[in-house]
This record gives structure tokens, C-alpha cells and sequence, in this order.
């Protein structure tokens, strides 16, 4: 314990982070780790860093290791941290500390999420009990706390479990929070000011944010009561602070953060916003709203919030006028063509005009503009725009939307004419005119529109293809340096945003356009034609993709040359993965023109591997780890498919730096390697090279699998040795170590149980019965005593599709006996438990793509196992033929999918963080997925086969069977296989 600190201060140096977080693990499962580290992280006599380290390790723990059941924490440390906790984060009241702080609440909430109120009935009361008349140092860490405990509300689903532990927060804490309020509120409202004024005022924000918390799912009624006192026109609490703005709390003008006014009144407009959604009733009922939009003209009318730190309450004020429109009840607010030509004029276009900050932030920043600027409003209710450009479009497309439709377009279309007049006038000097016309153009023609799909719904009274015709085309065509930049930039944006609007053939005239941009000397340009060329060739027409490799043949290299050049000029391994959306678009090139780049495919493989050699040496982007990874297993993927002979190249290209990456442990991209190597290693017909055996020793190792973002690949590359290798495997031990993986790592764990069952079933799809029979009984036992110990529905689903597969598949000496006699080993009778308390039930559950396994298995249990037919299992037969007719009542899902979709399905990739320091999560390469095999593909019509086997027992077995089970059910079925010639009278 000793050397936790020196270990935390280890991982904050990238030569011995690897090694300390290793070493941290180890000793994390250990008695007493956890409230020894909650100490260390409380000593001041420690530098603040290493205390930082291990309040961010803390954190993980909770995230990542609270509910481990592989090597589970001791339930006396995680009772003592959950006892120490709230104590632990009120002392660190220091504003030093304010970081560390934030990384105990954040614990507190995670585990919060896991163990309240079950296991921690008390932290409400930790809290409360912790709250001061006087001291808000600690009044902020227990209202961050509790924030960051409730704030989880918000995303959750409806149930009677949330709303358990809801009401049993408000038993405690809505008395002491309303109280709080009351005095933060006229303490803030004082005079004099009091001396604590920035310290209460975050208290204030954080009570306000809670008050968002308690009325996120359904109207309290202590809130509900208090109506008036938060809401009322002219002295309620909410209605004052918009227009609270102290001297003292007004930061420096070039200042980007915001005031804490500033946050304040900004959440106060989020509350006012949900408020319209959900409770639209009770703010009808006084003129609150309309108090709250008069506010907005105050506060943001004419441009008067211009700084930089104003931004997310501009956008908030926003984002709160565009749901008031939408919401149907204030029409007369809205409904005037003065009011929303006022609206137009004061609040919209003063908000869609570029800003000086934001030109800075296009040629000093352009990732951060990119990211800024694609945050498009979704549209419709609940559109979540970001910045106040977006914000304010949000505004028209809600007029657009809710009746105005015309008046709006009217009002917009003169201030757009002004626009291009004026820039025709002028258009060196004035071309933010003509950018301010196509950014409202876009916003008033827009209906509905998603980041991924573009516009989904246009205003009929716009024609954006005459208007890209004959005021965007042009900027679009023009040679670099001849307009602004930013009207190249607007003119690719229109296109990605009014993509679906276009046809295919107006889209493959504008491609070679595209292209162009890609080489251009401006960031922005060459990254938006870059996002713009992936989302056109990923546009479908139904369930197709409307662009194949045929549409792409004759520019496809040249498309992909000229990203991958543009990746690789960028230098440091830093910046050649900060712009994923280069990859991005490479990515899907490939994955477009699939067997179009097998004449240059040796070249765009080099230059894949040379690109990911830079990378490692450090991996700094999830986003382009993901997309280069599913480029080389695309490529690999239809370029092997028409040539095999091609598959050695792709080895030889690979296995040196899929080496150094195993070798030097580089976490994010080991998920990925195994999933390669298991595409490489199915592509093989014959034997297998004596490469891939020499790695085997090593995936077999615990080591191997402690990352869990490598299983689901692991699992993957095992299943492929089982197919190709299984014999080999046999003669050295190794299934020995494969089953003891299952039986110890992957079942025991409830994360980990899905991949435990995966494997099972490469190992009984290819290991021959008669050798596996000695694993069996152990293995039985292991699936056994996890259902005893700790079931999940999850889990049973799984050992019931197990034991439904292992008695399906045409395998030669592996009939349903084989199971079933072994279980009746461990326990007479035991078959007819499992079969009645989990098969049975678990049988109508099946999700529909294991269906027909489910009714072969069954099919094959009650007609070819001698044990379902004698005595005491015989009993059983009835209710398990019964529950199999039922499967056939939906023939449809009895037919096995042979579709080779995965590669269409190459969209957003999702990541996460994990542990201390930095480590990416598993994520799937779609690229590497071929269409599933129907592990019972030797049965065509699971009718046919269950008629052909009860004709088989004869006559008189069947109908004796038969006599007990649901007759209403049964014979109608039996009747039609009769009818049919499935069945011999």
C-alpha cells in the first residue's frame, strides 16, 4: 500500500504509465486498497497531482470495477468508502481542491447509480445532514454532489424503480433544498451584496440545476405549491434573476468562459424550456412565458450579449423561444406577421451574422469550428442546437413549423435578397453578406434535418436546388483564392445538408467538385468536402446504398489517393489522427468501391500500414483508430474476396506492426488486431500457417484477457482456431485452456457471460464429442452453479439457446443424449428441472434470429433423446412439444438470413474511457463481420424434419405423447403436417 503514490505518480509519465496502472490493478482487488487510497487523495502533505491521479483512479474504480465479478472488490472496502465518501468530499472544501472535489462526487454518483438506495439507504442523509446555514464551501461539494447523483434522472426511462428511488430523495431532501433556495435567493438579493457573493451564487446555480433534477420526470408536489414563488411575472425567484446582473459577478468582456450570472440565467431558461414541454398546463395558467420571451428581446434583442462568453445563454434563450413556438400555446405571441418580422430582425439575423471570434476560430481552430458548426439542430421539437447561429435558425424552422410558414418565408426571403444584393455590390468587401443569404436560405428551408441524413423534411415555399443553381454552384466551382474561403466552405455545407434533395445523377456531376476541394490549401474546405463525400456515398434508398462501386469505378483511386495524402502531409502523429473525418471518408471510398481498388490495392494497403505506424507511437484519436482499422479490414475484405491468392500479401503487410502492437501493449488497438487476425484466419480454406500457431500459446493466456475491450475479439480469433485448427488444439491441450477460460474468466462474469456461451459454441461446433466428454461434466457444473449463484435474465436466455444449439447442429456423434445423459450424471432427475423451470419458459422469449436453432434442437430432443422418453423426462414432453408448435405459429422467423449486409452497416462508431490514464473501449469492425452461417443449415424446413421424425417414432409413441399436451394448440398444427405429407397416418 505503501507505494500507491509513487505508482499514481508513475502513471502520470507516458514512459511508466503502462506498467504503474498494471501494477495499480493488481493491487486494487486487495483489502484495504480503496480507503487507503481515499486517504492518500485527502493528504494535503501530498503534491496536488498525484492526490488529482488518484481521485481520477477512484472514479474509474467506480465506473469501471465497482460490480467486477471476476476479481470483485471487498465488500468491506466498498462499505467503508461508501461510509467515507460524503465526509471525503465535504473536507475538500479548499478552492484549490475544487478538481479533486469533482472526481469524489462524481464517485459518489457513480456509485450511487449502482448501490442506492439498496445498498447505500443512508447518502441521502449523509447529504443533508451536511448541509450549512453559513458555510457554502460546503454547501457547493454537497450540491455538487447531489447534482451529479440526481442529474442521471434526466436520460433515464420511465419506471417504477426510478420513481422509487425519486421519492425517496424528496422524503429527505426537498424540504432542506427549498429552504437552501429560499436563502441563497435573498441572500443574492441583499443589500448590501454579502461578501460571499461569487461562492453563494454558485450555490445558486447548482440549487437551480437540482430544481431541473426534481422536475425532469413528473411535477413534485412541494414544487408544484411553490408555483408562483419560482414562476410569477414580476417577483418570482426565476423572473428577477433574469434580470440580476451584479457589477461584481461581469467578467472580462475578451473573457470566453461565462459569468456565473450568466450560467445562471441559463439554466433558468433550460428549466423555463422543459417546462413548456411538460407542464405546458401549469404555466398557462399565468402570464409567466410571456414575462420569460419578453426577457429574451431584453437580454439578446440587437446583438446585445456580442461576447464570446454570452454564447450558451444566447443559445439557451434560443433554444427556450423556439420550444414556446412550437409548443401551439402562445399563438398570440407569435402569430403576428410584426412580431415575427421583430423577431427576424432583433434576434435572429443579429445571431446568424459571423463573428469576429469565429473567424479567428476558422483559421486558428478549424477542428473546433468544424465541430462546432456540424452540431445542426435536429429539427423539429426538442432540436438541439449548440451555438447561436444554430440556435437561431432553430427559431425560423419552429415559425417554419408551427403555421407561420409563410410569413416567415416572406420576411426571411427579403433579408436573404438583401444579402446577395449586397455582396453583388461588393463582393470582395461584403461577402459575410452573402454567407449570413445561404446560412438563413438553409435554415428557412429546412423542416427537419439530422446530422447523419441531412434534411429529412423541406419548406415546400423554398427551391434550394434553384437557389444552389444560381447564387452556390458558383462558389463551389471556383478556384482557390478567387471568393472567401468561407463561401467555398458554405457552398460544400449546402451540399451536405441538402444532399437527399438532390438526385443521383446531379450528386455524380458535383463529386469531381469535391474532389477538387480535397486538395486545397484550407483546412475547413478540404474537411467538408471530405465529411461531404462520406455522407454522399452514403445516402440510401430504402435499405440500399444509392451509390455502388460501378458509380464510383472510374475516380474511386484518385478519390482515395488524394485523402490519404492529405492524412499523411499533416506530420506528427498527433495531427495526422486529430482529423477523423479524413479517415472517415477513406473508409468509406473503400468501402464503396470495394473489388474497384484491387489493381492498386498493394498501394493503398502500404500506405494504411505506413499511416498507422505513425499513429502508434501515439494513440490520441478513438474516431481514427476506429476508421483505419475498419479501412484495412475492408480492403482486405473485397480484395481477397475476388482473389484469395491476395490474402498472404495482406499478412505479410500486417503481422509485422499487428506484432509490435501486441509486443509493446498498446491497449486501443489490441481489440482491433484480434478482430483482423480473426478475418485473416477465416479466409484461410486449408491449413493454416505455422504464424498463426505460434500466436495461439499467447491468446491463451490470462494476461491476454484482462483487457476487457478484447474479448469479444478474442472470442472472435478462438472461434476461427476452433474451426480451422480444432484436431491440433486437441493433440497439445489447448481446448484445456480454452474451456478453462470459459469456465473461470468469461461465465462467472455478468459482462462477460455472452462471450463465455460464443466460445462454448466453437467448441462443441468442432470438437468432436468423444474428446470433449471429459470437459463435459465440469463444464455443466460451472453453467449450473452460475445460475444458482447469481442469474440474470440474460444469462438464462443464453444457457438455454446453448443447450438448444448443442442439440441442434449436425454434429457426428452429438445428439441430444450426449447433453442430456450428463446432466442426469450429476443428478437424477435434473434434466426434467432444467427443462420445465428454464427451457420451457425461455422457448417463446427467443429472439426471432434464433428461432429456428430453438426448433431444431427441440425437434431433435423430443424425438431422437431415449432419456425425453422414459420415465421420470417423459413427463416433461408434453409441455416442451407444445412450446414448439408455438415457434411455428411465425413460419417466418424459421428461415435463416444469408444477406451479406455487415458491409453496409460502417456508420458512427461509439467509444468510451476506461481505467486510469486512457484506454479505448471494443468496438465491433463491421468490415470483418460476414454474414452469420445457419449453424442448422442442413435443415431446410424445420417442419419437414419434425414431421419426418415423429412419422419415424411411429403412430402409436406420438399419440400417446400427444394426449397430454394442449390439444387446442396441438392438433390443429398436427393436422396440417398431416395434410401437408410431413406426417404418415
Amino acid at each position: 500500500m505503501s507505494d500507491i503514490a509513487s505508482l499514481l505518480q508513475a502513471s502520470l509519465q507516458p514512459a511508466s504509465r503502462k506498467q504503474a496502472e498494471q501494477q495499480l490493478s493488481q493491487l486494487t482487488a486487495q483489502e484495504g486498497f480503496l480507503p487507503h487510497l481515499l486517504r492518500l487523495i485527502l493528504n494535503n502533505t501530498q503534491d496536488r497531482p498525484t492526490r488529482l491521479a488518484g481521485g481520477i483512479y477512484l472514479k474509474n474504480i467506480a465506473k469501471l470495477k465497482w460490480e467486477e465479478d471476476v476479481a470483485p472488490l471487498p465488500e468491506q472496502d466498498k462499505l467503508t468508502l461508501r461510509s467515507q465518501l460524503v465526509p471525503a468530499m465535504i473536507s475538500l472544501s479548499d478552492p484549490a481542491d475544487k478538481s479533486i472535489r469533482a472526481q469524489i462526487a462524481e464517485s459518489v454518483a457513480l456509485i450511487a447509480e449502482l448501490d442506492f438506495p439498496t445498498k447505500w439507504s443512508d447518502l441521502i442523509d449523509q447529504l443533508v445532514m451536511s448541509l450549512s446555514p453559513t458555510e457554502y464551501n460546503i454547501n457547493i461539494g454537497v450540491l455538487e454532489t447531489a447534482h451529479s447523483i440526481f442529474r442521471h434522472w434526466r436520460a433515464q426511462v420511465r419506471s417504477d424503480e426510478l420513481f422509487t428511488e425519486i421519492n425517496l430523495v424528496f422524503s429527505r431532501f426537498m424540504t432542506p433544498f427549498l429552504q437552501l433556495f429560499r436563502q441563497s435567493a435573498n441572500l443574492l438579493f441583499s443589500s448590501p451584496a454579502p461578501a460571499n457573493l461569487g461562492v453563494v451564487t454558485q450555490a445558486q446555480i447548482l440549487l437551480a440545476e437540482i430544481f431541473y433534477d426534481f422536475t425532469c420526470q413528473d411535477l413534485p408536489p412541494a414544487i408544484e405549491d411553490s408555483h408562483d414563488e419560482f414562476f410569477a411575472p414580476s417577483n418570482g425567484w426565476f423572473q428577477r434573476f433574469l434580470t440580476w446582473d451584479p457589477l461584481e459577478l461581469r467578467g472580462d468582456p475578451d473573457d470566453t468562459t461565462p459569468s456565473l450570472s450568466a450560467r445562471l440565467k441559463t439554466v433558468i431558461f433550460e428549466i423555463a424550456e422543459l417546462y413548456i414541454k411538460l407542464y405546458p398546463d401549469q404555466l398557462s395558467r399565468s402570464p409567466a412565458i410571456e414575462t420569460f420571451v419578453q426577457s429574451v428581446w431584453q437580454l439578446v434583442g440587437s446583438n446585445k450579449l456580442p461576447n464570446v462568453s454570452d454564447d450558451n445563454l444566447v443559445s439557451q434563450s434560443l433554444r427556450f423561444v423556439s420550444a414556446a413556438i412550437r409548443s401551439g400555446y402562445y399563438k398570440s405571441l407569435f402569430s403576428s406577421r410584426d412580431i415575427i418580422s421583430s423577431l427576424v430582425q432583433g434576434v435572429v439575423v443579429p445571431n446568424v451574422h459571423l463573428r469576429t471570434h469565429e473567424l479567428e476560430q476558422f483559421e486558428d481552430d478549424p477542428l473546433e469550428f468544424i465541430r462546432l458548426d456540424l452540431s445542426l439542430p435536429s429539427g423539429g421539437a426538442g432540436a438541439d442546437a449548440s451555438t447561436r447561429r444554430q440556435a437561431a435558425a432553430d427559431v425560423l424552422q419552429a415559425l417554419v413549423g408551427s403555421g407561420y410558414q409563410t410569413e416567415t418565408t416572406e420576411i426571411v426571403g427579403s433579408w436573404i435578397n438583401e444579402g446577395l444584393g449586397e455582396y453583388g455590390r461588393n463582393p470582395a468587401e461584403n461577402w459575410k453578406a452573402k454567407d449570413t443569404a445561404v446560412y438563413l436560405l438553409g435554415a428557412i428551408a429546412t423542416e427537419a434535418s439530422t446530422t447523419q441524413h441531412g434534411v429529412t423534411s423541406i419548406n415546400a415555399q423554398v427551391d434550394v436546388v434553384k437557389f444552389f443553381s444560381e447564387h452556390v454552384f458558383q462558389d463551389l466551382q471556383a478556384a482557390q483564392g478567387s471568393v472567401h474561403p468561407i463561401l467555398q466552405v458554405d457552398a460544400i455545407r449546402f451540399l451536405l445538408t441538402f444532399r437527399n434533395q438532390l438526385t443521383k445523377e446531379q450528386l455524380l456531376a458535383v463529386l469531381p467538385l469535391l474532389i477538387k476541394h480535397l486538395s486545397s490549401d484550407n483546412y475547413v474546405a478540404y474537411t467538408y468536402a471530405a465529411i461531404t463525400i462520406d455522407r454522399i456515398l452514403f445516402i440510401k434508398k430504402g435499405t440500399q446504398l444509392m451509390f455502388s462501386q460501378a458509380d464510383v469505378h472510374d475516380f474511386a483511386a484518385d478519390l482515395l489517393s488524394a485523402v490519404l495524402t492529405k492524412i499523411e502531409g499533416a506530420g506528427t502523429p498527433e495531427k495526422v489522427a486529430e482529423n477523423d473525418h479524413l479517415m472517415k471518408c477513406a473508409m468509406r471510398v473503400i468501402v464503396t468501391a470495394r473489388q474497384t481498388l484491387s489493381p492498386v490495392y498493394q498501394q493503398v494497403l502500404q500506405r494504411l500500414v505506413n499511416i498507422l505506424g505513425i499513429i502508434s507511437k501515439n494513440p490520441s484519436n478513438p474516431n481514427f483508430d476506429q476508421y483505419i482499422f475498419e479501412s484495412l479490414s475492408a480492403l482486405m475484405r473485397f480484395v481477397v474476396h475476388g482473389n484469395p491468392t491476395t490474402l498472404e500479401t495482406f499478412e505479410q503487410a500486417l503481422f509485422g506492426p499487428f506484432t509490435f502492437i501486441l509486443q509493446q501493449d498498446i491497449d486501443q488497438y489490441i481489440p482491433y488486431v484480434f478482430q483482423i487476425l480473426a478475418q485473416m484466419l477465416s479466409l484461410h480454406t486449408s491449413s493454416i500457417p505455422t504464424s498463426y500457431r505460434s500466436l495461439l500459446p499467447f491468446l491463451l493466456t490470462p494476461a491476454c484477457w484482462q483487457q476487457k475491450g478484447s474479448i469479444p475479439g478474442l472470442v472472435k480469433l478462438l472461434k476461427a482456431f476452433l474451426a480451422r485448427d480444432a484436431a491440433e488444439m486437441i493433440n497439445t491441450g489447448q481446448i484445456t485452456a480454452v474451456l478453462a477460460i470459459v469456465q473461470q474468466r468469461l461465465i462467472p462474469s455478468k459482462i462477460n457471460d455472452v462471450w463465455g456461451f460464443e466460445l462454448l459454441q466453437g467448441v462443441v461446433q468442432n470438437v468432436p464429442p468423444a474428446p470433449l466428454k471429459q470437459y463435459l461434466r465440469a463444464l455443466i457444473m460451472t453453467l449450473l452453479t452460475r445460475m444458482q449463484t447469481s442469474k440474470t435474465d440474460k444469462y438464462v436466455y443464453h444457457f438455454t439457446q446453448f443447450f438448444l444449439f448443442t442439440m441442434a447442429i449436425n454434429v457426428e456423434g452429438l445428439g441430444p443424449d450426449y447433453l442430456i445423459s450428463t446432466v442426469e450424471e450429476i443428478q437424477p432427475q435434473l434434466w426434467s428441472q432444467i427443462l420445465t423451470g428454464f427451457v420451457v419458459p425461455q422457448v417463446p422469449k427467443m429472439p426471432h434470429k434464433d428461432r429456428k436453432v430453438a426448433a431444431v434442437g427441440l425437434t431433435r430432443m423430443l424425438t431422437e433423446s431415449t432419456v425425453m422418453l422414459s420415465e421420470p423426462s417423459v413427463r416433461t414432453w408434453p409441455a416442451a412439444f407444445t412450446s414448439l408448435v408455438k415457434l411455428f405459429a411465425e413460419p417466418q422467423y424459421l428461415k435463416s438470413s444469408t444477406s451479406d449486409d455487415a458491409s453496409t452497416g460502417l456508420t458512427e462508431i461509439d467509444y468510451e474511457e476506461q481505467t486510469a490514464g486512457y484506454q479505448a473501449a471494443y468496438s465491433r469492425l463491421a468490415a470483418s463481420e460476414s454474414a452469420p452461417e445457419d449453424p442448422v443449415g442442413y435443415v431446410k424446413d424445420p417442419r419437414e424434419l419434425l414431421g419426418r421424425k415423429l412419422s419415424a417414432m411411429g403412430t402409436g409413441v406420438v399419440g400417446g405423447l400427444v394426449a397430454g399436451c394442449e390439444q387446442g394448440v396441438v392438433q390443429p398444427f398436427l393436422a396440417g403436417l398431416v395434410a401437408e405429407g410431413y406426417v404418415t397416418q
